[in-house]
């Protein structure tokens, strides 16, 4: 019998590593002191409660179309489309966005000066990086995703750590009250709680660890409050460093990480330079280890003819390379148009349009569970959520009700203010959806005669 290796230690710092975006960290920062309330509160209502589902869909039907297997099992085929379409529609746009700090970074540690064509050259180079990588099995080795967890909480601990040195020295940039550290009466200051919620995802790999695990159903619970705590942990310490740097109304999502590092040594040195070479490896092993979770879900569905053939296309050691080159492809594309978006924040306003499209396909994953729960009541649960069908109700309504908030307040704007940067992430959120819908049509309505039936295939590591 081969032995148990998946330690409760394992799935905490699998957790860590995959859930821990270290380029949000500036974006949720922009919230101001009141992020510190959001932060605690959206773990005890959203993540426990997304974790637990997770967990208990992801040990009764381990299958590895994840989320779109869920979502099919509970709802029909075009459903399970609709959020496997959502799900990789978001990742080449988030891979833009990521592109867009990668550049800016490479150019701060590198020294040399950006113009339009090194800018797009440079953020070529990360994309089809990250695109080639992900392509080949290797990307899912050990060392990788243990490199990224040293190069993130090093940055987080590093950044938590001057921050405390320099407000008890010289002060800080913001004001950390109780009064200002609570939510603001208006709803345009919850806009960017979109961004904490997306911080939380991607807990789904832990459960597809289960079957190598000694006590699941005890180890996947205690994962996800260790995992959960650490995790708002090492965002709180990051936001309090940024917070002490830079005033919240003067912080630039894209460059804000590694300017408050600058502002709390005071000038750019080799510290500097260290953090940002660990900064940018960080990006690329992040999008490499999402890759995997994404390309194996558009991957299963196209086999399951929900989408295009083209995802299903696969590389001589069964990895998802026509998926793989289609994020490159459409991520491409957006670096080449992007010049004629006047007056944007590129990596604001494709990071939101990214944050929203994945939102939009977890929201389908709450209803699933309860849909499970009530039609496949029989089916085996080595970990099943505890209590009745009030508890049942209330672990599924509530997250699903923040998520929806947090998505109608990040893309509808709620003052004549907001229209300039709100409206393109609507109108980029509608055009997503309905070319999901015919794509999801039209690849239901062709199915073809020769193409053999879905076979799942044994994946030992997801991220999704």
């Amino acid at each position: 019998m081969k032995p148990k290796k998946f330690r409760l230690f394992d799935a905490v710092l699998m957790a860590v590593v995959v859930i821990l975006v270290v380029e949000s960290v500036a974006p949720a920062s922009a919230i101001g002191p009141s992020q510190f309330f959001l932060w605690i509160f959206l773990l005890f209502f959203f993540f426990i409660p997304y974790g637990l589902i997770s967990s208990e869909l992801g040990t009764a039907f381990p299958d590895t179309g994840g989320l779109y297997a869920w979502v099919k099992s509970a709802f029909g085929k075009r459903w399970g489309g609709r959020l496997a379409w959502l799900y990789w529609i978001s990742y080449p746009i988030w891979i833009m966005s990521v592109a867009v700090i990668f550049a800016q970074t490479a150019a701060t540690v590198f020294g040399f000066r950006l113009n339009g064509i090194t800018t797009i050259l440079l953020q070529l180079l990360f994309i089809w990086t990250v695109v080639f990588i992900g392509n080949k099995p290797v990307a899912d080795s050990k060392w990788i995703m243990n490199l990224a967890a040293f190069a993130k909480i090093f940055i987080i601990v590093a950044l938590a750590v001057l921050g405390i040195y320099v407000a008890s020295t010289k002060g800080v940039a913001n004001s950390f009250t109780l009064k200002t550290m609570l939510p603001q009466t208006n709803l345009s200051s919850l806009s960017n709680v979109s961004i904490i919620v997306f911080n939380f995802l991607g807990f789904e790999v832990v459960t597809t660890m289960a079957g190598d695990m000694d006590n699941p159903k005890k180890q996947i619970p205690q994962a996800i409050i260790f995992g959960g705590l650490l995790i708002a942990g090492f965002y709180l310490l990051a936001a309090f460093g940024i917070g002490v740097a830079i005033p919240a109304d003067k912080l630039s999502a894209s460059s804000g990480l590694l300017s408050s590092f600058t502002l709390l040594i005071g000038h750019a040195n080799w510290f500097t330079k260290v953090i940002g070479a660990l900064f940018l490896y960080s990006l690329i092993s992040e999008m490499v280890s999402w890759a995997l979770g994404i390309n194996y879900v558009a991957n299963y569905a196209a086999k399951d003819h929900t989408l295009p053939h083209l995802f299903s296309v696969e590389s001589h050691d069964k990895m998802p390379v026509g998926t793989g080159y289609l994020n490159g492809l459409v991520a491409t594309i957006l670096v080449v148009v992007s010049p004629l978006i006047p007056n944007q924040d590129l990596f604001q306003a494709f990071f939101e349009l990214n944050v929203i499209t994945l939102l939009l396909a977890y929201a389908m994953l709450f209803p699933a569970f309860l849909k499970l729960r009530k039609t496949q009541p029989t089916t085996p649960r080595p970990f099943k959520i505890p209590g009745g069908r009030f508890v049942v109700a209330v672990i599924t309504w509530v997250p699903e009700t923040l998520l929806i908030l947090s998505i109608l307040l990040t893309i509808v704007p709620l003052t004549t203010n907001e229209i300039p940067t709100k409206l393109p992430i609507l109108i980029g959120t509608v055009i997503a959806l309905i070319i999901g819908e015919v794509v999801v049509r039209i690849s239901d309505s062709h199915i073809s005669l020769n193409t053999p039936a879905l076979e799942p295939v044994k994946i030992e590591k997801t991220n999704q």
